[in-house]
């Protein structure tokens, strides 16, 4: 067997055997199979897709290709989510404490972001003195403590994958159901948590465009946890519009520490609700409205606030350091009418444009960058209405270019649902 046959098999639309996958796989991260070999391999899954076999079969490899850590230490269910990523989505943020505020055992390691904005690793980051590198007998004694912790991917984990994500940010090959599911599914399987939830975006500002791909990739999400007898369940979220109005790492940590006291955005607190409601009825054996009724004690309560103050003080964390860019400016509508659109993949350019985001994993975020929306979709503005602010630091942005990320109408279009699907 070489590489250039298991190309070839693929190019033709033929399904690769287990040991096949396991060569190119294993080959490419011991360096026998070189990038230009892994990228024509990675082109033609993506022209011709995988079978369920197959993309389970490619999960496992790279799953096994590192370590696996090693949970059960930890008293009580853990619970991981994910979120393919959206523009303005700090849903972890909030989450994550307010499970935490319930008894829920949250256990996450995430990366690094690449586009729009930084991942959940970076806003966390932009609060001074966040440690998101804790020794993992740290990590376990603090979700056994105070039932959350927070961490960058350590040590071995899932390295196949981080060897091949990196190329296919590189050669077009993102975009694929069974890659995108393989990669994903591997990184939370090695995490070792006993329940994943996960947030599937579509929408301009997404990975996934359609609902219909977006189904496709929850259903072999789904799949692939049943085949690791991993209850998962995957929530389609609309992401044709930013999720609440801040974008940008300290500033969503602000509407993040504003929704966690009750005063969030409507939309960002329906994802959060709906959500950790499914988890809530799993884990407590409760109905649906009886674990919303609980979630929104905890809101209003300040519980769920305390507990994320609880989390950035045990990792090391300073809330009353966390700063913005002290240039602002404000953009103003140059028409009257509704706002029948807000493109969310051209502002979340824009703000990866002006510091906020990065090309590749070694580019510097700058953490006091962003944008904060002061309309959204279905909204009237009249003319010098304010959009928008714009926070500023060394780099510039034209006004136009911003206000041509809205369409503002005359007739106000009902805005699209927010909650597409829940597949389980």
């Amino acid at each position: 067997m070489t590489i250039i046959d298991v190309i070839n098999k693929k190019r033709l639309n033929m399904e690769l055997s287990r040991e096949e996958i396991e060569f190119a796989v294993n080959g490419y991260v011991d360096g026998t199979v070189l990038d230009y070999q892994m990228s024509s391999l990675l082109m033609a899954i993506v022209l011709n897709g995988m079978t369920t076999r197959e993309t389970i079969d490619l999960t496992d490899v790279m799953l096994n290709s590192g370590d696996r850590i090693d949970l059960s230490s930890i008293d009580g269910i853990v619970v991981d989510k994910h979120s393919t990523g959206g523009v303005g989505d700090k849903v972890t943020l909030v989450l994550a404490p307010l499970l935490a505020s319930l008894g829920i055992k949250i256990a996450k390691m995430s990366g690094k972001g690449l586009g729009h904005t930084g991942g959940t690793i970076d806003k966390l980051e932009s609060i001074p003195g966040f440690d998101t590198k804790i020794s993992l007998d740290k990590f376990i004694k603090q979700v056994n403590d105070i039932n959350i912790a927070i961490v960058g991917q350590t040590g071995n984990l899932v390295p196949a994958d981080k060897k091949i994500y990196a190329l296919r940010d590189v050669t077009g090959t993102v975009e694929s159901i069974p890659l995108i599911a393989s990669s994903v599914m591997s990184k939370k399987i090695a995490s070792g948590a006993d329940i994943i939830i996960i947030d599937v975006k579509v929408g301009s500002g997404a990975l996934m465009k359609t609902l219909e791909s977006a189904r496709e990739l929850s259903n072999m999400l789904v799949k692939i946890g049943e085949y690791y007898k991993k209850p998962t369940v995957c929530i389609i979220t609309n992401m044709d519009e930013p999720l609440g109005y801040a974008v940008g790492n300290s500033l969503e940590v602000i509407e993040a520490i504003n929704t966690l006291k009750g005063n969030g955005p409507s939309d960002l607190l329906e994802v959060v609700i709906t959500l950790c409601s499914i988890i809530i009825g799993a884990v407590k054996k409760i109905s649906n409205t009886e674990a919303k009724e609980l979630l929104f004690k905890q809101l209003n309560n300040g519980e769920a606030y305390k507990k994320f103050e609880q989390l950035v003080i045990s990792q090391g964390g300073n809330l009353d350091l966390l700063t913005t860019s002290n240039k602002v400016f404000s953009i103003k509508s140059d028409k009257a009418g509704y706002i029948n659109k807000i493109d969310a993949l051209k502002l979340g350019e824009i703000a990866k444009k002006i510091g906020a985001g990065r090309n590749t994993l070694d580019d510097e975020i700058d953490y006091g960058v962003g944008i904060v929306l002061n309309k959204k979709v279905g909204d009237y503005v009249e003319v010098n209405d304010e959009l928008l602010k714009v926070y500023l630091n060394e780099k510039d942005i034209s006004m136009g270019e911003i206000i041509s990320c809205y369409k503002i109408e005359d007739e106000r279009k009902e805005p699209n649902d927010l909650i597409l699907d829940i597949i389980k």
